[in-house]
């Protein structure tokens, strides 16, 4: 059987652990079940990610990890250009797909936007006028908040929001719960069975594109006092290692 975890507000929140997730996983493996992991946020590259991972005892291959950044890159086709407004995933993701990264100013194909705490009005005026011009305008995810230890913070979703108000254009989103993540993970993963996640309307939406059960997990955004949420999970708990309890079993 395979598990799809998210990572915020599943495995962490902002690279610092949420109790008990580690040796959930390793529960899991423990008894034979398949671990993988799809991520909304495109920032980190896959070697960030992979460092995070083992940061808290965590170890996985690049071939275990999905993201939103690597789902925009399959939208376009090699050979093509983007303008990138994001962070080194999104870039490294075009990349290794083939597409050439190019300024804003230089007529893209493309204009691939996701989280970035490196924002420039110039940018984003550069961004909307491409977009404005013709360039496809493509959105890694639309994830309004991001989890933090300290609560929610501003995530892809608000800078994308910026783009479509100064250009009128809808974006095409790549991320979860989007056909084009689910396109990706039955490439590259196959079939799942359990999908984990702290968000109804991108977790438990993307349950149900990929046929998977939906596991809820009150350790990120959404929290207790949201219940009930749409769509219904078929598991939730405090966090990861509480609907593995329930799954496996308490040790």
């Amino acid at each position: 059987m395979t598990w799809l975890l998210d990572l915020d507000g599943v495995v962490w929140l902002t690279g610092n652990a949420i109790a008990g997730s580690a040796h959930a996983i390793e529960r899991l493996r423990n008894s034979g079940q398949r671990v993988v992991y799809f991520t909304n946020n495109s920032a980190p590259t896959m070697a960030q990610h992979l460092a995070a991972l083992a940061e808290v005892g965590i170890v996985a291959g690049a071939e275990e990890i999905l993201t939103s950044s690597q789902a925009a890159a399959s939208l376009l086709e090699a050979g093509s250009t983007a303008a990138v407004i994001g962070g080194p995933g999104v870039t490294e993701a075009l990349i290794a797909h083939g597409v050439e990264v190019v300024p804003a100013h230089a007529h893209p194909t493309a204009v691939v936007v996701g989280r970035t705490t490196n924002l420039s009005f110039d940018e984003l005026s550069a961004a909307a006028t491409a977009i404005r011009a013709g360039a496809r305008f493509v959105a890694t995810n639309t994830d309004a908040t991001m989890p933090t230890p300290a609560g929610p913070v501003p995530g892809a979703g608000a800078i994308i929001a910026f783009l479509q108000v100064a250009t009128g254009v809808e974006p095409l989103v790549a991320g979860k719960p989007a056909p084009a993540a689910a396109v990706l993970v039955a490439q590259r993963l196959g079939l799942v069975e359990v999908s984990i996640g702290d968000r109804p309307d991108t977790d438990g939406l993307f349950a149900q594109a990929t046929k998977s059960r939906f596991g809820l997990v009150l350790s990120g955004v959404t929290k207790a006092a949201d219940l009930p949420v749409v769509p219904t999970p078929d598991l939730i708990g405090a966090t990861l290692a509480d609907i593995v309890d329930q799954e496996l079993g308490p040790e």
